[in-house]
């Protein structure tokens, strides 16, 4: 009896065990997941190939939106204009989802490609006035050709709405944190490509102004020449595009939250390319010409909806950065300083910390390296190390989901046709002390047709910069504190 017992009680035992470890695994934080709404994707996807946008006023509301604010702010005037992805101010000619995609990666890889290549050339000291330029129609007397493709940042994949003037009339510009000089298209056109608004008149402004060939503000500008005594400008993008015109100062104004007198900024009378849509490009990098520079702005933020969303949220300048912020570490590099980067340490894929190499992605001396947080650039790019590391954790996670083949420059890729939503791992962002954020499923599975094809929305590079793009911020408040070098992240805060 006494063995019966014992054999009994260590079954028991064993039974009791193996109940207790199955419950801590489904209730430990390790196990993380987080929901994908399959059916709300596909149907914005649907939605912006249909999405007219000339028959939505909502984005002539958005300019009474509420201003964000908190009570940290400074005493600095807090100026707040709205925001809006590329596709609900410009109408996409694609009739099918994919191939709206593929033009979307298309431009993103060309960003990519120029980004890392302004870097280089930062490195290595060369200047873009050096380069060997590649013959085009333009004049001779418009200033010179357009640099070789592949040396600044590409078209943009966010608008804002400004306005430029007095009497100021609104404008939608291009937001790009990847880029320093502002630009807007003017009358009279030698060459200027379509655009939503009527092209900026500079005679029915009061507060036109030519910067004179003395200016401080020219030494500045990458490429310019002299003529006339007026200082001539010229800005080339990574997918071809370009503006060439005359550099100016202007009122800018920031919908009904006030104005700035005296902004310099391109008044471009040839532009060409992939701007289609805008009036221009307000570039909000780190240089001495960027908007933020120019208005001493001690901090800016933005919340980017939805690239499929037909919604609007806010860019604001001096807004602060809200109390219940995740906060990293703001750098600048010593080599260029246009860019902003961060302090990120490393990811984890459904609560486990994902192995990599120490000090994978920070910046050495020479300022190679490091990871910069870009509106513009779309996906996100990591080191090629590092991204087979987040995909290999994440693959593990998700063996109950239907596998498919790659697409474009995504390698790992699902069919969820037969889904309403799914449960998959939470990717979480690592920073500087100890400070993590977790991605909504939404910000790492996208839909790239309309049939239920999803990827992983993370690609490798073989540069040793990393990139963190816009996807992987949308419906998050990211806060520039350019005072005091943080940037915040917040949820909500839209």
């Amino acid at each position: 009896m006494a063995s019966s017992s014992s054999s009994c009680s260590f079954h028991f035992f064993l039974l009791f065990s193996f109940l207790f470890t199955s419950t801590l695994a489904r209730l430990s934080p390790e196990s993380t997941t987080t929901t994908l709404d399959v059916s709300s994707s596909l149907q914005q996807a649907h939605h912006i190939l249909s999405f007219d946008p000339q028959s939505v006023e909502a984005f002539y509301q958005a300019q009474n939106q509420p201003l964000f604010f908190n009570s940290s702010s400074s005493s600095s005037s807090v100026f707040s204009v709205p925001l809006h992805s590329r596709g609900s101010v410009h109408k996409a000619h694609h009739t099918d989802y994919k191939n709206l995609v593929l033009s979307r990666l298309e431009r993103d890889s060309a960003r990519v490609d120029s980004l890392t290549t302004k870097l280089l050339f930062a490195l290595n000291g060369v200047k873009k006035s050096e380069l060997k330029p590649v013959p085009t129609e333009i004049q001779t007397e418009a200033l010179s050709t357009p640099i070789i493709s592949g040396t600044s940042q590409g078209s943009g994949e966010y608008f804002t709405r400004v306005g430029v003037g007095n009497p100021a009339k609104q404008y939608y510009m291009v937001l790009d944190t990847g880029s320093d000089i502002n630009w807007i298209q003017c009358e009279p056109c030698s060459d200027c490509y379509q655009q939503s608004d009527p092209i900026f008149n500079p005679s029915g402004s009061s507060t036109y102004s030519p910067v004179t060939c003395e200016s401080r503000q020219c030494t500045s500008l990458e490429v310019s020449t002299c003529r006339s005594g007026k200082r001539m400008y010229q800005v080339s993008y990574g997918d071809g595009s370009y503006t060439v015109g005359e550099f100016i100062t202007e009122s800018v104004s920031f919908g009904k939250s006030g104005n700035i007198e005296g902004v310099a900024l391109g008044c471009g009378h040839d532009n060409e390319g992939l701007f289609v849509g805008a009036a221009g490009l307000i570039g909000l990098g780190g240089g001495s010409l960027s908007l933020t520079s120019q208005i001493k702005a001690t901090s800016f933020s933005y919340c980017l909806v939805d690239r499929d969303s037909s919604g609007s949220s806010t860019l604001d300048f001096n807004s602060g950065l809200p109390a219940e912020s995740v906060v990293a570490p703001l750098m600048k590099s010593g080599k260029i300083n246009t860019f902003y980067y961060i302090g990120l340490t490393g990811f984890s894929v459904g609560g486990q910390p994902v192995k990599l190499a120490p000090g994978l992605f920070d910046m050495d001396e020479s300022g190679d390296g490091g990871v910069i947080i870009d509106c513009g650039t779309a996906i996100t790019r990591l080191q090629t190390q590092a991204y087979n590391a987040l995909r290999d954790a994440f693959v593990r996670l998700t063996k109950d989901l239907p596998t498919t083949s790659g697409v474009a420059l995504f390698d790992t890729c699902y069919d969820l046709s037969s889904r309403n939503s799914v449960k998959v791992p939470t990717v979480s962002l690592h920073f500087g002390g100890g400070k993590s954020m977790d991605l909504p499923a939404k910000n790492y599975l996208i839909p790239v047709d309309s049939s239920g094809t999803f990827c992983f929305a993370f690609a490798p590079t073989s540069s040793s910069l990393s990139i963190i793009g816009n996807v992987q911020q949308q419906g998050t408040r990211v806060s520039f504190d350019l005072a005091n070098n943080k940037i915040g992240f917040s949820s909500h805060k839209c």
